[in-house]
């Protein structure tokens, strides 16, 4: 593990004191090598080791290892400055892992920020390694404690703890100066202590020093008090005080064992809210009773709460559904001795439950933006285009929780409003998005033309679409003021202005002004003057519509729902009888009430009275000089033609009133998408089958998430056309549309929903499109997949042909292909075709990908040409029994003719399978023997032109016995062995000879020696007394021989009384010049390829060897290694160029003489790719 980083800095400030329940701030400065509390050491897992060296286990169970370097633990003097360092390596991880800080428990050191403490973040691209520093600047003694590096990145976690100390800067009274200065490493090392001003104190008298030699330090300072210990460091002539306190610090952590305890609580526990956890301790008495206490106070059972178990020596606590009053301090006492530990409670993260969702308000109006979370009482954060939102002085923005669900409430919506709110936990988020439309003030309702009579009732009505708005009413441009015969209401979007007892003086220009916006309303009041003349006693009856302002043939409109009345001015003496008629004109009604053509419906009135009615919903009432004729909540069958006729004696007259009723239209049909982009859709509908009596002014859209409940509208004015593009949605989320149809007399009610359509891109094109092969009736074609695929999945690709000189694009096949590459068959030769291909999804077709010119539909005549595979440029080793299953790829056009040979001859069935394709050739051997070796020669023939390989099988099996195994001398404890080769050396070389010896007593045979390469050798150090017997085993590149050859005789050992007289001889003169017993071999080698010459070379004494280069000497090059093993010299060129041809050289001299063998390298150049096609061109 890395040691903690740390800088020195030039003090500032000292930052603001963190909370009192998670620093300890003593008032004296802590005993230094007093152990830390159980307060102050974080909490490990149930199961985690117990602390070394002061350092607290990491809490987390399930780590993942993302730290490469985790932050140590630090020491620091009172208002010096400390960096701690964690890297974490983000080659795995799919996103930026996020790092946190925390002091003790959970203190997030986030919100401290500032002066006192900064947080850098660093990345290097190259090594793809992120770096999180922690800077504490001007270190107080209340920084001191356990702090925690948490790092996760989805759903990886790793954490680490570490401790800081903080050491008081003050000189000590009495305490030498030279003692300070005078501190002396443990370890040998010059760094470790600090330099050594003594010289500088020469003048001063050295402090006597007592030392005892028999008194044992350590043991006072054990049970010294804290106090006590720069006296004794001082008495004693303890220089190194902090050395001294860590060693003491160590010693004091090792606790005696209990009596009463076998296994005691761990020093602290981490359970989630919510859990449950069982604290277990092993007692040494069975029997003993054991007492649990939390923060000093005995547990007692209640309820479900706790479970006190008690299973042989094990006692166990269970605290079920831990809250956060169980975070606390746990004891369990037996007798006098107790073991104590911490149980710290972690809040589960909160979830948002439901999700928020869009909204399209008016502006001025209230917006409730609801989500709900996993927990009651959860703290969550609002931010609106990343900005967090607060209670301002405006009182703009309110929040409102009702147990799990949170509301942000903003009253009055502006158009600065818009934008994108989220509310976060720690557990997620949830985005939404507010749209916020300034609406134009419509009219519903204007106000008409009146004309009224003397002491009549004027009423002038408008309606409007808010019914916030208010308004003022003006005479002739002068402003109306209430009065006890004018009447001004305002009730919701209706207002009203009443004129009571109309006088010549109320006629004029009336107008209505909404407040707030640049339109107004007029009409025009008119006053009827009513002359009385003497009426003879005999008048005729008259309809008097002329004096309405309308012709004998009117129409009047009026709005399906609302009243119709009718109100006819007659006149005639006596009193005229009037009839209604619908469905057929005045004038074919005939005086005696007899019905020409059946009219649908009549009402007749007399003096007042009606004598027929045809329906409840009508009313037919007369006045003095008037007949109303009413319908109550028309609708469209009340549409028509009106008659009316009045007659008396003196006459008759009629009149036909065509009545219009007009309707909201009907709902717009037939919606249909008919296409989606990325974050848009095109939708389409059919008109209304009714249009309401009125021409369609537009059209309104809504839109909803399909897991919605809430609509929300796209266009607040009419859209006149049948198509529209809908914008600003969610790649990959799923919608439905929905259509108002309006006209003047308002919206219709809303079409049947779409069909659920989710907003795709069609993926880019597919790259790489290329022919992969052609004959004279098909072609082959080859592409890659699209680099963007988009949210949704890839369905396939189509592929498609033209002809040249046409504009048509034929399909290749049937639907789609999955592949990325097709065969199109059945082409006519010699067509000229270009191709493309198109990648499909759930959005419909890419942007096609096109050859980059026509291809003709006719084979191309190739060459034959072998490709040996690198392996097989070699001999090919294999044991007997193995299976050859031999490739051997090939090119040319058309098909060519394959044919294997053996040393000259076919190859049989029986002897080799062999399967050729189009492209390559197998040779297959299931089960090899030795009659497989040799040269296979493979020929690949189109018509007279041709192309060879061979390939080289060795099949190898195990060697024979070696022979002739015998005892050339034994002396001394020396036995002297000799042999021969084996005559079957399993078609390899032999490589080597295992020895062996067995004591003919116990015959257990003992290998003296392995991979032994001469048939002669001597084996030592047996023991005397003893008859051996020997064996030996040949060893090839199989194995070992399955026999050994064993000695037919027997050695023994003479006892050491026997003298041994050698023989006198003159000794031999070993020395041979060199010679080199296998030359070096011409070679050829690809430029790039590394080379390498061999040969051997024998000579005594060891010839000193040279290596040259068209005579030059290159032993001391650095592109040439020499090798030399066992006598067998190798030369390496490493990457060899054109340059590097030549003449090679190796010269072997020794004092017997010399010897020199060479021979040519040739460096052939590569052979690309291109190069290759330009020569088949």
């Amino acid at each position: 593990m890395p040691e903690p980083v740390k800088k020195a800095e030039v003090p500032v400030e000292a930052p603001a004191d963190g909370p009192k329940e998670s620093i300890v701030e003593p008032e004296a400065p802590p005993p230094p090598v007093a152990a830390p509390t159980e307060a102050q050491t974080p909490a490990p897992a149930p199961d985690a080791p117990p602390a070394e060296d002061g350092q607290p286990p990491d809490t987390r169970q399930d780590l993942t290892g993302l730290f490469t370097e985790k932050p140590q633990s630090g020491e620091v003097t009172v208002g010096e400055n400390i960096t701690f360092v964690a890297k974490v390596n983000a080659e795995s991880l799919l996103k930026k892992p996020t790092v946190k800080w925390f002091k003790g428990k959970w203190m997030d050191l986030a919100s401290k920020s500032g002066k006192h403490l900064q947080q850098k973040e660093l990345y290097d691209r190259n090594n793809k390694i992120y770096t999180f520093e922690m800077q504490i600047i001007s270190a107080k003694p209340n920084f001191a404690g356990g702090y925690r590096c948490e790092v996760s990145s989805r759903d990886k976690f790793d954490s680490c703890n570490f401790e800081l100390a903080v050491h008081e800067a003050r000189a000590v009274e009495g305490f030498d100066i030279r003692a300070a200065f005078r501190r002396t490493s443990t370890d040998g090392k010059e760094d470790s202590g600090e330099l050594d001003f003594s010289t500088l104190l020469k003048k001063r008298e050295n402090v006597q020093m007592s030392s005892e030699p028999d008194v044992d330090v350590w043991e006072i300072l054990r049970d010294a008090p804290s106090s006590e210990y720069q006296k004794i460091a001082f008495q004693y002539g303890i220089t190194d005080l902090r050395g001294m306190l860590k060693r003491l610090k160590k010693m004091k952590k090792e606790e005696k064992k209990s009596a009463a305890f076998l296994k005691k609580l761990d020093p602290a526990y981490q359970v989630t809210k919510g859990h449950k956890i069982k604290l277990a301790i092993e007692v040494a008495n069975p029997d003993v009773d054991v007492k649990w206490l939390k923060n000093g106070q005995e547990i007692h059972p209640t309820g479900s709460k706790y479970i006190f178990e008690s299973v042989g020596n094990m006692r166990y606590l269970t605290i079920n559904h831990c809250s956060l009053s169980d975070d606390a301090a746990y004891c369990c006492v037996v007798g006098d001795e107790k073991c104590t530990t911490e149980l710290f409670v972690k809040e589960p993260p909160v979830m948002i439950v439901k999700n928020l969702e869009d909204q399209m308000v008016m502006k001025g109006e209230r917006v409730e933006l609801e989500c709900e979370v996993s927990e009651e009482g959860a703290n969550v954060k609002w931010e609106k285009d990343g900005v967090e939102l607060t209670r301002d002085e405006s009182f703009k923005y309110r929040f409102k929780k009702d147990g799990c669900k949170h509301v942000l409430i903003i009253n009055e919506a502006t158009k600065e409003d818009c934008g994108h709110y989220t509310v976060k936990t720690n557990g997620g988020e949830s985005m939404a998005e507010l749209l916020v439309q300034e609406k134009e003030l419509e009219v519903y309702q204007s106000i008409a033309d009146l004309t009224v009579k003397a002491k009549d009732q004027a009423v002038f009505k408008c309606e409007v679409s808010d019914e916030t708005v208010r308004g003022t009413w003006y005479k002739n441009g002068v402003e109306v003021k209430s009065d006890a015969r004018v009447n001004i209401t305002h009730i919701g979007r209706i207002h009203k202005l009443t004129i009571d007892e109309v006088k010549p003086e109320d006629e004029g220009d009336y107008t209505f002004v909404p407040d707030g916006h640049a339109f107004n309303l007029s009409a025009k009041l008119n006053f009827l003057e009513v002359k009385i003349d003497y009426v003879p006693r005999q008048d005729p009856p008259k309809i008097h519509l002329d004096c309405m302002g309308r012709t004998p043939e009117s129409t009047i409109v009026v709005v399906a729902g609302n009243k119709l009345r009718l109100d006819v001015p007659i006149t005639g003496d006596p009193a005229p009888t009037v009839v209604w008629t619908k469905g057929e004109k005045a004038s074919s009604v005939k005086p005696d009430g007899e019905e020409k053509g059946g009219p649908a419906s009549s009402w007749t009135l007399k003096d007042g009275e009606v004598i027929t009615e045809g329906d409840s919903r009508v009313h037919v009432e007369t006045t003095k000089g008037h007949c109303v004729f009413t319908i109550e909540g028309a609708d469209r069958q009340d549409e028509g033609i009106y008659s009316v006729v009045v007659r008396n004696p003196a006459g008759e007259d009629t009149a036909d009133i065509n009545v219009k009723v007009v309707d909201v239209p009907d709902p717009p049909q037939a919606v249909k998408i008919l296409s989606v982009g990325e974050d848009s859709c095109v939708v389409q509908w059919d008109p209304p089958q009714f249009d309401g009596g009125q021409p369609i002014i537009g059209y309104v859209l809504e839109r909803k998430k399909t897991k919605s409940y809430r609509w929300m509208r796209l266009n607040f004015d009419p859209y006149p056309d049948t198509t529209y593009e809908a914008k600003r949605m969610i790649e990959g989320v799923a919608y439905e549309m929905r259509v108002y149809a309006v006209n003047s007399i308002g919206m219709s009610r809303h079409s049947p929903a779409s069909q659920p359509f989710v907003p795709v891109a069609p993926t880019s094109a597919p790259i790489g499109l290329c022919v992969d092969d052609i004959s004279d009736t098909s072609i082959s074609l080859k592409w890659r997949r699209p680099e963007r695929i988009g949210a949704a999945e890839l369905e396939g690709y189509g592929v498609e042909y033209c002809k040249e000189g046409t504009d048509e694009w034929i399909p290749a096949i049937e639907g789609l292909t999955d592949r990325t590459s097709l065969i199109i068959r059945d082409l006519t030769t010699g067509d000229k075709l270009q191709f493309r291909v198109r990648a499909y999804n759930m959005a419909g077709p890419s942007a096609p990908t096109t050859l980059a010119q026509h291809v003709t539909i006719r084979e191309i005549m190739q060459r034959p040409k072998i490709w040996v595979p690198r392996n097989l440029r070699q001999t090919l080793i294999k044991k007997v029994g193995d299976t050859v299953n031999i490739v051997i790829p090939f090119q040319g056009k058309p098909r060519p003719k394959v044919t294997w040979s053996k040393d000259g001859e076919p190859l049989l069935p029986t002897f080799a399978c062999v399967r050729n394709s189009d492209v390559d050739t197998i040779l297959f051997i299931r089960k090899t023997d030795r009659k497989h070796s040799g040269k296979y020669d493979l020929q690949v023939q189109i018509e007279n032109v041709e192309d060879t390989a061979s390939v080289t099988l060795q099949v190898v099996d195990l060697p024979g016995s070696p022979e002739a195994l015998k005892i050339i001398d034994v002396w001394g404890f020396n036995v002297a062995l000799e042999w021969k080769p084996p005559k079957d050396n399993g078609n390899c070389e032999i490589t080597g000879y295992t020895i062996q010896k067995a004591d003919k007593k116990t015959m257990e045979w003992y290998t003296v020696y392995e991979q032994y390469r001469r048939t002669h050798s001597v084996v030592s150090d047996l023991i005397m007394g003893n008859e051996y017997i020997f064996r030996v085993f040949a060893i090839n590149l199989v194995g070992l021989s399955p026999e050994p050859c064993t000695t037919k005789d027997s050695a023994y050992i003479q006892k050491t009384g026997i003298a041994y007289k050698p023989p006198s001889h003159k000794e031999h003169d070993f020395s041979e010049a060199p010679k080199f017993t296998h030359p070096l071999v011409n070679r050829s080698v690809i430029a790039g390829y590394n080379a390498t010459l061999s040969c051997s070379v024998r000579g005594i004494p060891k010839p000193k060897v040279t290596w040259y280069k068209n005579k030059m000497d290159i032993s001391n090059e650095a592109k040439y290694r020499m090798l030399s093993k066992q006598g067998v010299l190798t030369l390496e060129i490493r990457k060899p160029c054109l340059f590097d041809g030549g003449v090679y050289m190796c010269k072997a001299v020794n004092d017997s003489g010399e010897d020199v063998v060479e021979c040519k390298l040739e460096v052939r150049p590569q052979i690309f790719k291109e190069e290759k096609k330009e020569e088949k061109k």
